[in-house]
């Protein structure tokens, strides 16, 4: 099935104050639907729902820190209150890390986790009343990291992981309820996120990211989104390279580890990680 359009729908993003967030906030307001811009950046995703206005398009910016259940509630309860109900629900908030396995806290593993799984789990949560009601939708802005092994990101590929295993789960279980679920894995992306990476100590690292491929750009990520929301799809893998590490981590997994691992071992010793106690 294909929707029509999501005009006058009423559409949350979480992480919404910068980045894919913003970009998907924007893509849907352009094409008429009522936008909850969710953010722990309050200032930022405040100013960010002004610049929507002022364009002409309808959007509140709302503070909520996602690793906190009472804020998702409050959050959801409070677009639920004012707009009748909620259509869409994008959860994309979501922090990094970059980190040898031997040198990461497992602090650093909570907050992750806290932050990307239940910081989405909360929010589903606190939306799917009236998301059932509604029969509306669940985007998960995930990660190719989310289907495959990633090098020095222990803690940011368990988070996305553990995503991908709720919400394939909720999408079965939402089925006859008609909420659909599409799952998003953009590869790199350009974003703010980087430059919060999580060390291994917790604070934020100095190391450079490392990656494989072209950088995308938030827009385009958006543009997809969009697209593959009115079509309904379970799932979209955003770049070539993206399709390729999916393809090739399923058909040979041991060959995929290889190729990762000689592309990206070498940058990260340079930058400093330790990825293995005998080196």
């Amino acid at each position: 099935m294909i929707r029509p359009s999501f005009k006058k729908k009423i559409v949350v993003v979480t992480g919404a104050a910068s980045g894919i967030g913003a970009s998907i906030s924007r893509k849907f307001a352009q094409e008429g639907a009522t936008i909850g811009m969710l953010d722990k950046d309050g200032k930022g995703v405040r100013a960010a729902a002004t610049e929507l206005v002022a364009a002409g398009m309808n959007a509140i910016g709302l503070p909520c820190d996602v690793s906190q259940e009472a804020q998702c509630t409050l959050a959801m309860r409070e677009v639920i209150d004012r707009y009748g109900g909620i259509d869409v629900l994008v959860n994309n908030a979501g922090i990094t890390q970059r980190s040898a396995f031997i040198e990461t806290r497992l602090s650093v593993y909570r907050e992750v986790m806290e932050v990307n799984f239940f910081g989405s789990l909360y929010c589903t949560k606190s939306a799917i009343d009236s998301l059932i009601e509604r029969r509306g939708m669940i985007i998960i802005i995930e990660s190719i990291a989310g289907l495959a092994p990633l090098l020095g990101r222990t803690a940011y590929c368990a988070s996305k992981h553990a995503l991908h295993g709720l919400f394939t789960s909720l999408r079965s279980e939402m089925r006859a309820s008609g909420v659909h679920v599409m799952i998003v894995c953009p590869g790199f992306v350009k974003t703010n996120l980087q430059l919060r990476a999580l060390d291994g100590d917790g604070r934020i690292t100095a190391h450079p990211q490392s990656r494989v491929g072209k950088q995308d750009s938030p827009d385009r990520i958006a543009e997809a989104v969009y697209k593959g929301g009115l079509k309904q799809k379970k799932m979209l893998i955003l770049s070539p390279i993206g399709k390729l590490t999916y393809w090739i981590s399923r058909i040979t997994p041991v060959l995929f580890e290889r190729i990762m691992t000689r592309q990206l071992k070498e940058e990260l010793m340079r930058n400093g990680f330790n990825t293995s106690p005998n080196e």
